[in-house]
C-alpha cells in the first residue's frame, strides 16, 4: 500500500478530519484497507461524526479534569522542568472482537501456567536445566535469580500471582508477546480509571457496544490474594506494601488498596517477630498473612538482600520462608521476565505443557551467542536493542531512529557485556486512531492485559492500551511521551 495515500472519507465522518490519516504496511485497528472500515469500528466512527468539534473538546476537557481531580499522574525521571505529569488519555477506544480476545486469553493462560512451572523447576529439581532446554548459565547469571529461594515451598506453587504481559499486533493482525512483566507489573489503575472516565463522558456510545466489564478486577485480585494465604488463616489479613509516596506508581498503590478495602503500608509500618509479620497500628500489632508487594526484591528485606534499603522489612524473608506470610509475587520471579530468558519461553511452553505456543514471541537475537552478536553489531541501524533488566523504555536503542554516535556507544556496551543485551527487528506494530487536536491520526499501540493466577487463571477482558502519542514514535511508555486509551473487548 502507498505510504503517502490518504484515506478517503467513510461513514458520515468529515473528510477533513481524516486528511492526515495515513495507511502503510502496519496493521490498522480501524481500517481494513483504503476506504474500508473494520465492521466493529463503524458505530464508533459514526458516533464521533455526529458530535460537533466543540462538543468533542468539551468532553476531552471533562476527561482531563477527571484525571486531574483523581491525581492520576506518572513520574518522568531526568527532566528539569518537573517530574509529575497528568497521564495523557486518548478518547477513541481501542476495540477488540470476542474471537480475537479468545485467542489472547488462551495464549496468556498457557504462558503464565508454563512460567510458573518453570520457576518452580529452576528453584527445585532443575529438570529443564539438566535437559539443556534452557542454558544453566543464562539462569544463574540473571541478577533476578535468588539463590535464597532454592528448595523453598511456595504456597500453592504459585510464583506469579499477578502478571502484565505486553502484546503487539503484527502486520498480519496477529497478536504476539513483546515481553512479560512478572515482578511488580504496573498500570492496572489506568486501565480501570480509563474505563470509568469513558463511561462517564460517552455513555451513549458505551451502551451501544456490548463491552465486557472490567470493574471486577480488584475483587478478583483480592480473591486471588486470599487464596494464597498460609494454611490455617481462613480470614487472612492482606496488605499492599508500597515504597511510599515518592514512587512513580504510588497513585496506583493507593487506588488498589482502597478498591480492595485493604491497608496500604510501607516498610516502616511492618515488623517481624519470631518469623511472624505484624502491622503496627494505633491499637497495637495485628498479624499480616498476605502481602501484595509493589517493592522490588532488592529492597524488600535488608537482612536478606540489599542491606542499605530503608523501604523493606527486616526479617520478612525468614517469615516468608517459614510459611507464616505469603508474598505476591514470590521472590525471584524476575528471572522469568529477563529479556534474554524471554527468547526461550516458546521452548518452556513445549517442555512443560507439550503444546505449541498460542501466542508467538518476537524474533530475538541473544548477544551471548557469537553469531547473533555479530549480526546485531553489523545491523544496529535496523534493530531495536534492549538491556535485559531495564523497563519503562530506558536502556534501549531504536536503530532506525538513532545517530551514528548512539550506535557506536551501544556497540561498545554490547561488546563489554553481551549478557546484558538482546536485539529484535524494528517492528511496525499496529496503529489505532487517536484524536490529535481536531483530527483523527494513527498512532502505534500495544496492549498490556493483566493475568491473575491463584486457584485458577483469570484475565479481565481488555487491558491497558498504551499509545505512542508522538508521530512516528514506537515507544509507548508514559515516561517517554506515551499515553493510554480504553480497551473494549466485545461480547459475542
Amino acid at each position: 500500500m502507498d505510504n503517502s495515500a490518504h484515506v478517503p472519507a467513510v461513514s458520515q465522518f468529515d473528510p477533513s478530519t481524516l486528511e492526515h490519516y495515513l495507511l502503510d504496511q502496519a496493521y490498522d485497528e480501524m481500517f481494513a484497507g483504503r476506504g474500508s472500515l473494520h465492521d466493529h469500528y463503524e458505530p464508533m466512527l459514526e458516533h464521533f461524526s455526529a458530535l460537533p468539534a466543540a462538543e468533542i473538546q468539551r468532553r476531552k476537557q471533562a476527561a482531563d479534569v477527571s484525571f486531574l481531580n483523581q491525581g492520576i499522574t506518572f513520574t518522568v525521571y531526568g527532566r528539569e522542568e518537573g517530574t509529575e505529569k497528568i497521564f495523557p488519555y486518548d478518547m477513541i477506544p481501542r476495540i477488540i472482537t470476542s474471537a480475537e480476545w479468545a485467542t489472547v486469553e488462551r495464549g496468556l493462560t498457557q504462558r503464565i501456567t508454563a512460567l510458573n512451572l518453570f520457576l518452580k523447576d529452576i528453584y527445585n529439581e532443575g529438570r529443564i536445566l539438566a535437559d539443556n532446554v534452557v542454558p544453566r548459565e543464562l539462569v544463574y547469571s540473571c541478577p533476578q535469580f535468588r539463590r535464597q529461594m532454592r528448595g523453598l515451598q511456595v504456597p500453592r506453587n504459585v510464583y506469579v500471582a499477578v502478571c502484565g504481559t505486553d502484546l503487539i499486533r503484527m502486520e498480519n493482525g496477529d497478536f504476539v508477546v513483546l515481553e512479560d512483566n512478572l515482578r511488580v507489573p504496573s498500570g492496572v489503575s489506568y486501565m480501570l480509571t480509563n474505563r470509568r472516565v469513558m463511561k462517564r463522558i460517552f455513555p451513549q456510545l458505551f451502551r451501544h457496544y456490548n463491552v465486557r466489564p472490567i470493574e471486577h478486577y480488584t475483587q478478583v485480585l483480592l480473591g486471588t490474594l486470599r487464596s494464597l494465604a498460609p494454611e490455617g488463616r481462613p480470614e487472612p489479613n492482606i496488605v499492599l506494601l508500597s515504597p511510599g509516596v515518592f514512587n512513580s506508581a504510588y497513585f496506583e498503590h493507593a487506588y488498589l488498596a482502597r478498591q480492595m478495602g485493604i491497608e496500604l503500608v510501607e516498610g516502616r509500618d511492618l515488623v517481624v517477630h519470631d518469623n511472624v509479620c505484624y502491622m503496627r497500628s494505633t491499637s497495637g500489632l495485628s498479624r499480616v498473612d498476605v502481602i501484595y508487594r509493589r517493592v522490588d526484591d532488592d529492597f524488600i528485606d535488608p537482612l536478606s538482600f540489599r542491606p542499605d534499603s530503608i523501604l523493606g522489612v527486616a526479617g520478612l524473608f525468614n517469615a516468608y520462608r517459614a510459611g507464616n506470610v505469603t508474598l505476591a509475587n514470590a521472590f525471584g520471579t524476575g528471572v522469568a521476565d529477563d529479556k534474554a530468558l524471554y527468547a526461550y519461553v516458546p521452548d518452556i511452553i513445549r517442555y512443560y505443557l507439550s503444546e505449541e505456543p498460542v501466542l508467538k514471541n518476537v524474533e530475538t537475537y541473544l548477544c551471548t551467542r557469537d553469531t547473533e552478536r555479530q549480526h546485531v553489531l553489523a545491523n544496529l541501524d535496523k534493530l531495536v536493542v534492549k538491556a535485559v533488566g531495564e523497563s519503562g523504555g530506558y536502556g534501549m536503542l531504536i536503530g532506525p531512529q538513532s545517530t551514528a554516535e548512539e550506535r557506536a556507544t551501544f556497540a561498545d556496551k554490547i561488546k563489554a557485556n553481551p549478557r546484558n543485551y538482546i536485539a529484535q527487528p524494528t517492528i511496525s506494530f499496529s496503529r489505532a486512531p487517536c484524536l490529535i487536536g481536531d483530527t483523527l491520526e494513527p498512532r502505534h499501540v500495544d496492549l498490556r492485559p493483566y493475568v491473575l493466577y491463584g486457584d485458577k487463571v483469570t484475565i479481565v477482558p481488555g487491558g491497558l492500551t498504551r499509545v505512542a502519542l508522538k508521530r512516528g514514535s514506537l515507544v509507548v511508555n508514559s515516561s517517554q511521551g506515551g499515553g493510554s486509551k480504553d480497551t473494549w473487548v466485545l461480547s459475542e
